[in-house]
């Protein structure tokens, strides 16, 4: 067989390969974002991520390229993959802070900061408010706080506006937490200085009440005792029906009686008083 057979014989090869029904067709960048659309339609995130990612990978400077980013944030949050909306939210406001919609992008992270803290503390820290970490919540706070800043005109800023209230309350229950924690301990300044924090950060939230009737016991045990005047008459100025309030005479809370046990009842577990 000379060459030119051989040419005759390859080139026919590479003509029936090149017509192989099984090898997959390159879509079109509309393509792309149209079964993107129907799949996150149909409620099928995971198929829409796939196709979205692969959108943005080979059409990167397309025109469905930055929608294709915004609907990718929505699929990864409908997948409760709130790290990858982390992530993604991130990257669309640095790489486009003028985008018409780039306000969604700002909304969707505080969400996602919103969703992580709080499905932390709940799952590992239910019962004890003290042991949680306020870092979450005052993160996705901040996140909000710099939406309504930027676009307060936006969509979403009356929904941001509601989380923020709500977060406010409980990182101000979270000082109120560890403020018993600290009269518990006896660590009196400690637990006053926490209830100061919510009296000048938290202003506004139930937790301003009980505030006061901590620093009141606090101060007194301090020996502290025009502080703990003050803090007592402001808890019956504005909360007379507060519950240590029992015919306008205050009634400690017993907090710094819950581990008043003397040195040899600790060194013995119990054993000797």
């Amino acid at each position: 067989m000379n060459s030119r057979s051989l040419l005759v014989i390859f080139t026919l090869l590479l003509c029936a390969c090149s017509g192989n029904p099984d090898k997959p067709q390159e879509l079109t960048e509309r393509e792309y974002y149209e079964q993107a659309r129907e799949s996150l339609d149909n409620n099928n995130f995971l198929s829409a991520t796939e196709k979205l990612r692969q959108l943005e990978s080979r059409y990167p400077f397309g025109r469905y390229a930055e929608q294709a980013q915004l609907e990718l944030i929505y699929a990864q949050y409908m997948m409760s993959d709130l790290e990858a909306v982390l992530a993604t939210t991130e990257r669309f406001i640095r790489l486009h802070p003028l985008h018409e919609q780039v306000d969604y992008a700002y909304y969707m992270r505080g969400l996602a900061t919103y969703e992580m803290g709080f499905a932390f503390a709940e799952r590992y820290f239910e019962s004890n408010i003290a042991q949680r970490d306020p870092t979450p919540m005052q993160d996705a706070f901040n996140h909000f706080s710099d939406l309504l800043t930027r676009f307060p005109d936006s969509p979403y800023t009356a929904d941001a506006r509601a989380r923020m209230v709500y977060l406010q309350q409980r990182m101000a229950s979270h000082e109120i937490g560890v403020a018993q924690y600290y009269m518990k301990r006896h660590a009196y300044l400690a637990a006053a200085n926490r209830c100061e924090n919510v009296l000048l950060h938290y202003q506004k939230t139930p937790s301003v009440a009980d505030a006061l009737a901590i620093q009141v016991e606090a101060y007194r045990l301090l020996g502290l005792n025009k502080e703990s005047g003050q803090a007592l008459a402001l808890l019956k100025l504005n909360y007379p029906e507060h519950p240590q309030l029992k015919g306008g005479e205050f009634k400690d809370s017993g907090l710094a009686m819950v581990d008043r046990r003397s040195f040899w009842n600790i060194i013995s577990f119990g054993l000797l008083d």
